[in-house]
């Protein structure tokens, strides 16, 4: 069984979560601007749900409040579960390999989603593809680098 769960892919967990969200979200493009700047007419419907207050911290000083938007909260699930794949990346088991795989079929997944799908547009989500781009190159990289010291190891 921890063998399965260590092929898993961890990062299927926020491009999920974007997933659900963004196939349930319809509608129109919106207007996306800065200030009185527009910067388009055709945004992604996704931009008005992520742009959605998830938190809401008073600062210390009184004056001014954090704000968390729903985008920023998927963000950060992203990046912790992007460092959890590259601690379970050390490992030099052939569950590691097929977690390398299953990530690159992560990452294409994302790619052409981004590249198709209207409410996939966003630079959440671009950002979450870059993120898988990034699990896989790491693995591969980090495997390759404990592979060649588990060798040369070995040797004597």
């Amino acid at each position: 069984m921890r063998t399965m769960l260590s092929a898993f892919p961890l990062f299927i967990i926020p491009v999920g979560i974007y997933s659900l969200i963004a196939l349930a979200t319809g509608g129109d493009p919106v207007t996306l601007a800065m200030g009185e700047t527009v910067l388009t007419d055709r945004g992604s419907p996704m931009m008005a749900v992520l742009g959605g207050k998830f938190l809401i911290v008073p600062m210390l000083g009184g004056s001014t409040d954090w704000v968390l938007t729903k985008g920023d909260a998927l963000l950060l699930l992203s990046i912790g579960v992007l460092f959890l794949e590259i601690l379970k990346s050390t490992s030099t088991h052939t569950a590691s390999i097929m977690n390398h795989a299953f990530s690159m079929l992560i990452f294409i997944g994302c790619l052409i989603a981004f590249l198709l799908h209207p409410n996939f547009a966003t630079s959440v989500f671009f950002i979450i593809t870059i993120m898988a781009l990034l699990d896989v190159l790491a693995g591969v990289v980090v495997t390759i680098i404990a592979a060649r010291r588990d060798f040369a190891l070995s040797e004597g």
